[in-house]
């Protein structure tokens, strides 16, 4: 797990190989896709509508709940096509607009990187909206989709960790070792390397990119803490080739034109020298 800590910190570094799956079509879909966001240290719930990514790589969150958990009383009105909102608390006085990237913080004008917009009528603010209008420190934390504010000033680790792969996408990987490589192949029939992956996710009931190349660029989340149920990728010079599962103890499992669904060393020379990273879904 990677935090980044800065007074306005934002989460662009990962979008290369995390946020692009929301864009996606043959994405990874199951519930870790589900973004959290933690004040303090406690983990806000948000019963009706939640935050979300959207077609720009921004976190969209729902206003209302979130700037009532921050202490802000909240006005609001309708102004021809458009919500106009007023947040105030003892220091500050905030009026913003949906569609509109220019706010009134104090009277002082504040551009916004992306403006507030209504959605199923909802009134959402980019999470950036925090950092850039109230000064909070945020972090970003990868790994389990968790936005954490700090309110009060002070570091917080995550209260919530994504679950670890069930135990299952394991046993299912293992119960095909020995199983033909062939090319273009995606069943117990016959196997390739992106084919295979792709098959015993299926069997949990989770959909990824048909190769290799695509599941590198647009599904799950860049990590280097390696752990069982990762998906692990190769590449031949700047072209990705190859994909498998890790199942601990610096092993994958994979399907390869030289012994069929086999169980190989990350460290070994050859994997090792074409080993391009990991993500986790």
């Amino acid at each position: 797990m990677i935090l980044l800590r800065k007074k306005f910190i934002w989460f662009f570094a990962f979008f290369t190989f995390g946020l692009l799956a929301v864009m996606h079509a043959g994405t990874a879909q199951a519930a870790s896709d589900e973004v959290r966001i933690q004040i303090n240290d406690y983990l806000v719930t948000f019963p009706d509508a939640k935050p979300y990514i959207d077609g720009s790589n921004n976190l969209q969150v729902p206003l209302r709940l979130l700037i009532e958990q921050l202490g802000y009383q909240m006005e609001w009105s309708k102004n021809e096509q458009a919500i106009q909102v007023t947040l105030s608390s003892k220091q500050q006085k905030v009026v913003l607009q949906t569609g509109d990237r220019q706010v009134l913080v104090n009277g002082k004008t504040v551009t916004l990187e992306s403006p507030p917009l209504l959605s199923q009528q909802t009134v959402y603010v980019p999470f950036r909206f925090v950092s850039e209008t109230f000064g909070y420190q945020i972090q970003w934390d990868a790994v389990n989709k968790l936005a954490i504010i700090d309110a009060d000033g002070l570091y917080h680790a995550p209260v919530w960790y994504a679950p670890k792969p069930k135990a299952s996408i394991l046993q299912s990987a293992y119960n095909y070792l020995g199983v033909p490589y062939v090319w273009g192949g995606s069943s117990p029939n016959g196997f390739d390397c992106s084919g295979y992956v792709g098959y015993i996710f299926q069997l949990s009931g989770v959909q990824l990119p048909r190769t290799s190349a695509e599941m590198y660029s647009s599904a799950g989340t860049r990590v280097m803490d390696i752990q069982e149920g990762d998906l692990v990728f190769f590449a031949e010079g700047r072209r990705t080739s190859h994909v498998g599962i890790y199942i601990g103890n610096d092993q994958f499992i994979s399907a390869t034109s030289y012994g069929g669904v086999t169980v190989a060393s990350l460290n070994s020379g050859y994997w090792g020298s074409r080993y391009i990273g990991a993500k986790r879904l």
